[in-house]
């Protein structure tokens, strides 16, 4: 075993690291899509009916400062979502305490995240690992940082889990199983690593069983009321597309968006160079394994149990739910897997520059951000005194939530659902002699509205003049109605 002293010294300034890095994180990051399921579910009115006329942005915000109580988050969830309550209450309460902004939520996240690391050094020490190479790996990887980072629910997730595998490790096993149990209404996905780290006490698995049924229950009763609420959200499932699809994000939440920060002509090259060093280390791994023993093999499961729950996942039900954040709950075994095989020191610096440059790209490179906030910052260029128009999208809160968020209080605003004609289109920006039009198309009703809402614009009383990121402002010619 590795000195104590020097163990805690290290540790402690990853860590302090760790403050930096995620909280740099969630403060420049812009505001994102499903954030913002997180802010109005919180504040009592999860589904807003925006107003038929252009409204001011500070209206969104607003709306979003509420605080609703326990019952009334678990109420709005299982008639109007398709997540668990857990990682909701704990915002709700959260909310009054620190503040309502976004970035105050997303502080919560970064709380869970170091908790994790944390968890990740105190387990690689019972399994005769560096805990601080442990932690500093989980830190570099993008997935990690990204879900610690933005408000949802995935680090707490993530620490019930790297919390039920360090008292499985301590003996405590039905501790265990109610820290893993937590994890499933924390985030149904989490059911999966929460049973390969459940294996670890196979001798004691009833102990685990009867901690882990609670939670694994209610995570079922509100399942059960919330399945057939978001059919059509994924693409349907073809084998050879979502194995792809799995490599490419498994790989991003291990090293990031790098090849999206290099001219297009070198992103093959460097995508295939991050691939092989990827199997470099995997094969490493592999060289390393008959040092291992039963935890090992127990952390390797929970590395793979998440990319194949979301494969089985796809298969039964006919579609595809293979995206970055899911894949995150791999991250920190990957992490520690790695950690064990005690890479040369030249390969871990290789390793740990990498990761470096992948999270200096998470915090600073627009690349890998949704685009609410740069088009919203766009459009208050071009607006001057007319409106913005934008869709509604699928939910009302997604991209109006995200793109008020980083409007200026007075901006008007002018959303518009799937189902609109041009006659209501032309209707409502009939008062205005400027409209600037927000291009987000992030989901299918988005994508629905946006040409019905250029189609109005595009007729005789309106002319182009001028572009930004996402948007294109348009003036009422004179005398026209």
């Amino acid at each position: 075993m590795v000195n104590s002293r020097r163990d805690i010294f290290e540790c402690t300034a990853v860590l302090l690291l760790a403050v930096a890095v995620l909280t740099a994180t969630a403060w420049s990051r812009g505001a994102e899509y499903d954030e913002q399921y997180t802010l109005f579910v919180t504040s009592g009115t999860p589904r807003p009916i925006w107003p038929d006329a252009a409204f001011p942005a500070r209206e969104v915000v607003r709306v979003q400062s509420g605080h609703a109580g326990l019952a009334a988050i678990a109420g709005d969830l299982r008639r109007t979502d398709v997540h668990p309550p857990l990682y909701f209450w704990v915002a709700g309460v959260w909310r009054p305490l620190v503040g309502d902004g976004l970035f105050a939520v997303r502080l919560l996240s970064v709380f869970f995240g170091l908790g994790t690391l944390a968890a990740v050094g105190m387990a690689a020490r019972r399994c005769d690992i560096p805990p601080a190479t442990a932690m500093l790996l989980t830190l570099g990887c993008y997935g990690f940082a990204y879900t610690a980072a933005i408000a949802r629910g995935f680090a707490l997730a993530q620490l019930f889990t790297l919390a039920g595998l360090v008292t499985i490790l301590s003996g405590r096993r039905f501790l265990a199983g109610v820290l893993l149990g937590a994890a499933v209404p924390t985030n149904y996905l989490a059911v999966f690593a929460c049973i390969a780290v459940a294996a670890l006490g196979w001798r004691s698995r009833w102990r685990i069983a009867i901690g882990f049924l609670p939670g694994l229950l209610g995570a079922v009763w509100f399942f059960l009321a919330q399945r057939g609420t978001r059919i059509g959200q994924f693409p349907p499932f073809e084998m050879l597309p979502a194995m792809v699809r799995l490599a490419r994000y498994g790989a991003a939440n291990l090293t990031g968006g790098l090849p999206l920060y290099v001219p297009e002509a070198a992103q093959s090259f460097v995508a295939a160079g991050l691939a092989v060093g990827l199997l470099a280390v995997g094969g490493l791994v592999v060289l390393r394994w008959r040092h291992f023993g039963v935890p090992h093999l127990c952390l390797a499961l929970a590395a793979l149990a998440p990319p194949a729950g979301l494969l089985a996942l796809g298969w039964v039900f006919d579609n595809t739910p293979i995206e970055l954040r899911y894949l995150s709950f791999a991250t920190p075994f990957v992490a520690l897997l790695v950690a064990a095989a005690r890479p040369p020191r030249l390969v871990l610096a290789a390793i740990l520059t990498v990761q470096a440059a992948s999270i200096a790209g998470l915090i600073l490179r627009p690349e890998t951000m949704q685009p609410a906030t740069a088009t919203a910052l766009a459009a208050a260029e071009l607006a001057g005194e007319g409106a913005v128009m934008l869709p509604r999208g699928n939910d009302g809160v997604g991209i109006v939530g995200a793109f008020a968020a980083a409007s200026p209080p007075d901006m008007r605003l002018l959303v518009v659902g799937p189902g609109e004609t041009l006659a209501d289109i032309r209707r409502r920006i009939a008062p205005f002699r400027r409209i600037v039009l927000a291009d987000l198309a992030q989901d299918a009703d988005s994508r629905k509205a946006l040409p019905v809402m250029t189609a109005a614009l595009h007729e005789s009383g309106w002319y182009e003049i001028g572009r930004g990121f996402h948007v294109v402002a348009y003036q009422r010619v004179d005398g026209a109605q």
